[in-house]
This record gives C-alpha cells, structure tokens and sequence, in this order.
C-alpha cells in the first residue's frame, strides 16, 4: 500500500497545481458573460465552479495537504478539524447538487417549452441555488459534532475521530442514512432520469420532424430548431456524462458498503484501493467542468485563451519598452 500512497500524494498536489488556477480562470470568464450563454446557464455554471474550486481547496489542500505536508500544524487541531471536515461534506454535496438543477433546468428548457419562460429565468437560478447552498450548508452544520478528539496533548485536543454513538445512537444512524441518500444515490438517480427523459424527448421530436420535413423520404432541409439546442444539449450531456462516469465507482463501492454491512476499516487490500480510487475520481471531477466548457464552448474557449495571453502581451510589451 506503501507506494500506492505515494501516487495519491502526488495525485492530489498536481490536482491543486492544476485544478485551482484552471477554475479561478473560468470563473473569471463565466462572470464576464461573454460566453454565447444565456445569463440563467451561465449562474449554474458559475455556481457549480466555484463549488468545485471550493472542493478542490478543502478536500486536497486542507484535508489532504494536512495530512501529506502539514502533519502537525494546527489544521489537525479538532475545532479546526471538524470545521474542514464540515467544509469537505458541503462543498461536495454543494457541487453534486448544483449539477442536479443544473439538469433540471436543461431537461426543462429542451423538454418543456411552455414551461421555459417561467422556470429558465435568472431570478429562478438565483433562488434555486442559493436555496440550494443554505439547506445543504444548514444539514452539515450536524456533521461538526460528529467527531471527538483524536488525542489530548497538553490539554489541546489534536485529530477527528468519529464519535461512537455515530454508529449506535437512533438520531445519529437517521443522518447517516440520510446523508447516503441524499449524495450521492438520490442525485445520481436523478440525473440517470432526466438524461434519460431528456435523450427521449429529443429522438421522439427529431422523428416527429423529420416526418413533417419530409426528411424520411431523402429530403435534406436545415433544421433550425434543432440546430438552436445543439449547444444547450451537448453541454447538458458532457457535464451529466462526466458526473456519472467520475461517480460510478463511488456508487458502486457505496452500494457494497451498504449491503454487505461491512466497516470500510476492515476492506481487504483490494477493496480499500478500489475506495481510494473511487475517491480520487470523485475529486477529479472538481476539475473536469472547466475542460467540458472549452471543448464544447467555442466562445469560452476564445475567451479564456485570450486571457491567458493577456498577461503574456503585457510582459512582451514591457520587455519591447525596455530594450528600445
């Protein structure tokens, strides 16, 4: 397991390296909105990566990076513990549920046309998502007590462990099962379901047009209609299509921890890496929204190139001075 431990090390600091300023960059573009966006995508967008930047800082840099390059400073001391673990669960539920409306929202705009101009709204998004962020911030507030000292060194009391009665006490067994369910099974559901819904409706309406087109019958007409939401589904599918893939196994090891009954202290040395990993790419997809939107986003992908030459021109600029 030894090297094995060694690569997650590694993993999460190139994660920071990378993921911190990729989503800062995008966030500094979506709030520019100068993307082709309307400005109720570009909320949830910007929502769901500032949560992801949030994650990336709370679960590889304070979480992980305590442990990895600051074993004794006071990130471990437990009123500062419980608070990174607090943060840890928020942040992540935060994102997974952004992603959920953010489905939603889609699912309503492509599939529910009388219902877009009411729902598909700035306003709507606003409400939803800070809704949203408070009930999920206000549930793990609990999670702060969930833990007790891990140590008493000098009467200050150093590390988490979690409490006993977290396992035995009927209150406490309630918010374990709840937590489960609300992340990551319910979310995971719900986007199976509305993709779903979502790929249904949009063959069902490509046929129905076709036939009024006479497409069926070799006829090649432009479908403008169709053409409009290409953009709106493709981002859709790519973000939905990332967040099942990068939870699968989060699931699936979620899934056999429940059945089973067994303590994921005592997994065999398989089944703890299988954790490990299922963990890494749950983190990893706090990074892969801002790659979606450059590859499916032409004008974000514009925009962020710009300003990433932006500073590259100042310093060329300033160096031209200098030498006439």
């Amino acid at each position: 397991m030894e090297p094995f431990y060694s690569i997650i090390k590694i993993y999460y600091t190139i994660l920071v390296i990378i993921g911190v300023p990729i989503n800062l960059m995008t966030i500094l573009v979506l709030s520019q909105e100068r993307c082709g966006l309307s400005t109720c995508t570009t909320r949830y967008l910007l929502s769901m990566t500032t949560a992801d930047l949030l994650g990336i800082i709370t679960a590889a840099l304070l979480y992980r990076g305590s442990s990895y390059y600051f074993p004794e400073s006071f990130l471990q001391i437990t009123p500062v513990c419980r608070i990174i673990f607090v943060l840890l669960f928020a942040t992540s539920e935060c994102s997974v549920w952004f992603t959920v409306t953010f489905s939603f929202d889609r699912f309503v705009a492509i599939c529910c046309q009388k219902l877009k101009t009411r729902y598909c709204t700035d306003k709507n998004a606003a409400v939803i998502l800070s809704t949203t962020c408070i009930l999920i911030c206000s549930k793990n507030v609990a999670s702060y007590f969930r833990f007790e000292p891990g140590e008493i060194i000098d009467n200050i009391p150093w590390f988490c462990k979690e409490t006993p009665s977290y396992y035995s006490a009927p209150g406490w067994v309630a918010f374990d099962w709840f937590s489960k369910i609300f992340t990551p099974l319910l979310p995971y559901v719900l986007i199976l379901l509305l993709n779903t819904l979502t790929v249904r409706h949009i063959l069902m309406s490509s046929l129905v047009r076709k036939r009024l087109r006479g497409q069926s019958k070799g006829d090649n007409h432009n479908d403008p209609g169709m053409e409009s939401r290409k953009k709106s589904m493709l981002l859709l599918f790519t973000i939905s299509g990332s967040f099942i893939l990068l939870w699968l196994l989060y699931v699936i090891n979620f899934l056999y921890y429940t059945i089973s009954g067994l303590n994921s202290e005592n997994y065999s040395e398989f089944l703890s890496i299988f954790a490990e990993v299922a963990v890494m790419l749950v983190d990893l997809s706090c990074c892969s929204n801002a790659f979606i939107y450059g590859v499916t986003q032409s004008k974000f992908r514009e925009r962020f190139m710009s300003m990433v030459k932006y500073p590259v021109m100042l310093l060329m600029k300033s160096l031209d001075k200098q030498m006439n």
